[in-house]
């Protein structure tokens, strides 16, 4: 427990392990069903009852990947090309990163494959297309907020520069 006081009054709050570690029991155990607000966007649990920061942190190619998902449904190829645009060449990634990280994302729950379709930009090539679930927008947006984290710290410590003007 951490001491906090407001007005004068002292009084303590919970550590977030701790908050963590009820959160996980009242969703898990007593209240299976719990429906939650979040940034206002309403999180279901997935099937194991895991809130969105139980997935922190995330690997850099499936931060990537969920970013890019951020912004609608892709395929496979759109998302590549994208996570490359957006990391301007620093960050490239394979077929076998790729579909190997879109099949973990597919059994979390992050991520639901929305079927084959055209291309219209590719003539009749079918593709399958992937978009972001409830729980995998937490999931990015939690994992975002963690590195918004560490990036104040690092600036706070002096070890990277000012946001520029």
């Amino acid at each position: 427990m951490l001491p906090s006081t407001s007005r004068g009054v002292a009084r303590t709050t919970p550590s977030p392990d701790v908050v963590m570690t009820s959160y996980y029991i009242e969703c898990r155990y007593i209240r299976p069903s719990l429906v939650s607000q979040q940034e206002g966007a309403i999180v279901r649990k997935g099937k194991t009852g895991r809130p969105p920061e139980a997935y922190l942190p995330l690997p850099p190619a499936t931060f990537h990947i969920l970013l890019a998902l951020a912004d609608g449904e892709l395929h496979g190829y759109a998302i590549m090309k994208g996570v490359e645009a957006r990391s301007e060449g620093r960050v490239r990634l394979g077929p076998g990163t790729l579909y190997g990280s879109l099949k973990r994302l597919l059994e979390a729950g992050l991520v639901e494959e929305r079927g084959e379709r055209a291309d219209p930009e590719r003539g009749d090539e079918r593709r399958r297309y992937y978009r972001l679930t409830q729980l995998g927008l937490s999931v990015v947006r939690a994992e975002a907020r963690r590195l918004d984290a560490m990036v104040r710290a690092a600036r706070r410590k002096k070890l990277i520069g000012e946001r520029p003007a």
